[in-house]
This record gives structure tokens, C-alpha cells and sequence, in this order.
């Protein structure tokens, strides 16, 4: 038989015979997606991490509330206020309070500070070997593979005691924005024939304005480009223990292996469009809109074609506002907020207010055309998707890069989680499944 037509034999195969009917699941009552019925999560962890509040529970009821992140007990508008008033950046901060659960004084902030700028440096061959000599198409890939040969690097990978995944943390914190940098300086110049530009990273910078040095060819950058990413980083460092890529950490790290096994697997699953890749949707749904709606000022059109899109006949056909909506904010997402804000300030120096009006008059009008067309009162607002994505680009930062910024930001709170999982974890995660097919009989090979 032909490779093509066995293999889509098989694929029909795979397709028909892994298909579980959906009444099986309330049958047995299975919390898929580790989901309760009322869609909040299923309870299976401690954590003194991240906290994320949206709702309150009164009798089962969930009842819409203000938006919270908290970092280690304290709000994350308080930290973001607290650096912005003293005109400083605060990433590093976060990384070390998320890591070591109490903020640090001005010279132990200093020295982490210091320290981080002492780990950027990658490995003697790194650069020429595991990125030049392997460059990748997708810059999620390449940074997951860069974190597995750290393995190959490391002088003692699978020791596991606290001090020595402190260090490894502490390196891989400080090396995750130099391989997504030079991953897509690598991609650029191999697949996209342009220009091969490796700029070293700076000592005296820090990792938001250190990456925008990087990734530009001339290594300039704004204060406030600086800032704004920042901030981003600040609020995509940690979001509970609860989203997909931060429990891979403890279920992979439950087993007892090596960290850079354990954040291989959390990137692996970031860069799905369902998690860490989602403000690229909302891009490409914006583009949409632009594309479609002659007056973006009149609310009326705006309007029309966000019905459309619900109603499936315009964008990608899914019948999905990206970046509305979200599993457990309801009233507001902190994050959206606080960025929409500094979001503002760039805008009106990119000269680019009219595009961030749209995007206000799609968060202001989009639930009264959800309910109109969906028939509900169900309470939407912005997620931190709906604006991250136009704040890289306002920062002129390639697509390509949206998802690994994402994971430079949150490598510190995997770092937190899997630290946490070896102190009080103690036990492999292993949850169980229910085997529901019917027992058969086996048959010899000639009857079949």
C-alpha cells in the first residue's frame, strides 16, 4: 500500500478507536480537565506561591468579584506601584520574592541583582552548537531544546537538593531571555535569510531592557520600551499553581527528576495556542477587524462585525472574542488593567492612540454583543491576552517572540513551584483513569 493512503488508514484508525462518548464521563463523574461541573478546578494542591481570586463562592453559587493576583501574599498592584514609584524596574524583584518568599532590602535585591547579570553568560560552545548549528522555526521549540542541553552543560544536573536547584533556578532565570534572543536571531538569519546580529548581553542592564537590546539591531530602546516590558514580564512571572505549565512543573518534578527535564515540559506546554499562545490569536483577530471595519470610531460597525465573528461568519469561524473572558476572573483580570495602563502612555508616544481606541471600544461594546447574541448575562472582560499582544507590538517585537516572552517571564515562578514540590510535594502526582472499554477476546493472527 501507498505511504499516504496507509497512513490516512491509520489516522482513521487512531481517530475511531480513541473516541470515549461525553455521557460516559458525567456516568462516572469525571472532572475532565481536572474541571468541577460548575467549571472551577478541581482542588489537588497547596500552594503559597500565587494566589488567584475572580469570584466568590456563596452556597455553590459563584458570584462575579474584582480581579486579585497575589505574589507571595501581597498584591500585585501594590509590588507594580511600589517599583513605578521609585522609577525602577521590578522584574528581578518579583523573581526573587516568588523564589524566596519575602521581599528583599535594597542590598540583598542588589547582590540577586548582580548575581543574575553574573549567570547571563552562556556556556563556552552553547551559542555556536546548540543554537547556531540547530536553529528552529519555532522559537518555543528552540528554547526547550537550549534547556535540555543545559543538561549536557551542567556539571551536576540530577542532583536535586535545594541549594544546588536554587543555583540551577538562578542560571536558567537569568538564561532563558539570551536563548530566546539568540533562537530567533538564528531563525532569522537561516530561515528568513536576514542579517545574523548576536549582541552580548549588557551586566549593567536589566532583563527587560537587556532583551530589547538583544533582539534589535541597532540595540536601542526607549526608557519607556523598557519599562512596558517590564511590567509585562512582572505580570506574566506567576499565576497560581493551577494553569497548565506551572502544574507540569509539580507533576513532572513529583517523579524526582532533573530540573531542566521539568522546565523542558513546562515550555512544551506554554507554547500551546490554548495557554501561552494566546494573545497571538488575539492579534490576528484584531488584524481581522482593521481589515474589516472602515470606521474603527463608530461603534455601531464595530458592533456588527463583533456579531459576526459570534455568530461564526467572520474571523477564523470559531464564534470567540479572543482575549474576553477568562476561567476564573470575572468582573476584571489585574494584569489587563495594569497594562492597558502603561499601555496608554506608549501608545500615545507610537503615535499609535487610534489602533488602542479600537481596542477600548471592543472591550467596552463586546458584552453587550455577547449577550445579545449568546442570550446571556455572562460577565466578560479582557484577559492580559488582549493586550499584551498590541504592547509587543508597539515595542516592535516580532509575533515569533510573544509566546517565549511569556515563558522568560514565568520561568521564575516554575522555578518557585518546583522548589516548593521538592520541600513539601513528597509524593508523585498520579491521578487516575477509569478503563472503560469492554473486555474481548484475543484472536489468532489467520482469523482475524
Amino acid at each position: 500500500m501507498e505511504y499516504r493512503s496507509f497512513l490516512d488508514e491509520l489516522a482513521s484508525l487512531a481517530e475511531k478507536n480513541n473516541y470515549i462518548d461525553p455521557e460516559l464521563y458525567e456516568k462516572y463523574n469525571v472532572k475532565r480537565g481536572l474541571r468541577n461541573k460548575d467549571g472551577t478546578g478541581v482542588l489537588v494542591g497547596l500552594t503559597e506561591i500565587g494566589e488567584v481570586h475572580g469570584y466568590i463562592l456563596d452556597e455553590g453559587e459563584r458570584i462575579p468579584d474584582k480581579g486579585r493576583l497575589l505574589y507571595r501574599g501581597i498584591d500585585v498592584w501594590d509590588i507594580v506601584y511600589g517599583f513605578q514609584k521609585e522609577n525602577r524596574y521590578g522584574f528581578e524583584e518579583v523573581c526573587y520574592l516568588l523564589m524566596f518568599g519575602e521581599l528583599p532590602d535594597r542590598k540583598r535585591l542588589q547582590e540577586f541583582t548582580n548575581l543574575l547579570a553574573e549567570k547571563r553568560t552562556l556556556p563556552e560552545g552553547f551559542v555556536e552548537d546548540m543554537i547556531l548549528k540547530a536553529p528552529s522555526r519555532d522559537i518555543m521549540n528552540k528554547l526547550a531544546r537550549s534547556v535540555l542541553a543545559s543538561y549536557s552543560y551542567d556539571e551536576n544536573p540530577d542532583d536535586t537538593s535545594i541549594k544546588n536547584v536554587v543555583r540551577q533556578s538562578i542560571e536558567l532565570i537569568a538564561r532563558f531571555p539570551i536563548m530566546a534572543a539568540y533562537g530567533y536571531q538564528a531563525k532569522c538569519h537561516y530561515y528568513d535569510n536576514k542579517s545574523l546580529y548576536i549582541h552580548l548581553p549588557q551586566k549593567e542592564l536589566a532583563t527587560a531592557e537587556n532583551f530589547l537590546h538583544m533582539i534589535r539591531s541597532n540595540n536601542q530602546y526607549t526608557r519607556l520600551e523598557a519599562e512596558l516590558l517590564d511590567l509585562a514580564l512582572v505580570l506574566h512571572a506567576e499565576h497560581g499553581g493551577g494553569n497548565n505549565s506551572t502544574f507540569t512543573v509539580h507533576v513532572v518534578a513529583s517523579t524526582g527528576t532533573d530540573i531542566y527535564s521539568v522546565i523542558a515540559a513546562a515550555v512544551g506546554s506554554l507554547k500551546g495556542p490554548k495557554h501561552g499562545g494566546a494573545n497571538i490569536k488575539v492579534m490576528e483577530m484584531m488584524e481581522d477587524i482593521k481589515a474589516n471595519v472602515k470606521d474603527w470610531k463608530d461603534e455601531d460597525e464595530v458592533k456588527h462585525y463583533l456579531a459576526k465573528i459570534l455568530r461564526k461568519e467572520a474571523f477564523d469561524k470559531k464564534g470567540l472574542i479572543y482575549g474576553l473572558g477568562h476561567a476564573v476572573y470575572t468582573l476584571s483580570d489585574p494584569r489587563a488593567v495594569l497594562l492597558k495602563e502603561k499601555a496608554a502612555e506608549l501608545a500615545k508616544a507610537k503615535n499609535m492612540e487610534e489602533e488602542f481606541n479600537l481596542y477600548l471600544t471592543i472591550e467596552r461594546v463586546a458584552p453587550e454583543v455577547f449577550a445579545a447574541e449568546k442570550q446571556a448575562d455572562k460577565i466578560i472582560a479582557p484577559n492580559v491576552d488582549f493586550y499584551s499582544g498590541f504592547v509587543y507590538k508597539m515595542l516592535n517585537i516580532p509575533v515569533e517572540l510573544y509566546t517565549p516572552i511569556f515563558a522568560i517571564a514565568r520561568i521564575s515562578g516554575w522555578c518557585a513551584h518546583l522548589i516548593e514540590e521538592l520541600v513539601s510535594g513528597g509524593r508523585i502526582i498520579r491521578p487516575a483513569y477509569k478503563n472503560v472499554m469492554p473486555k474481548r477476546s484475543y484472536i489468532p493472527l489467520d482469523q482475524r
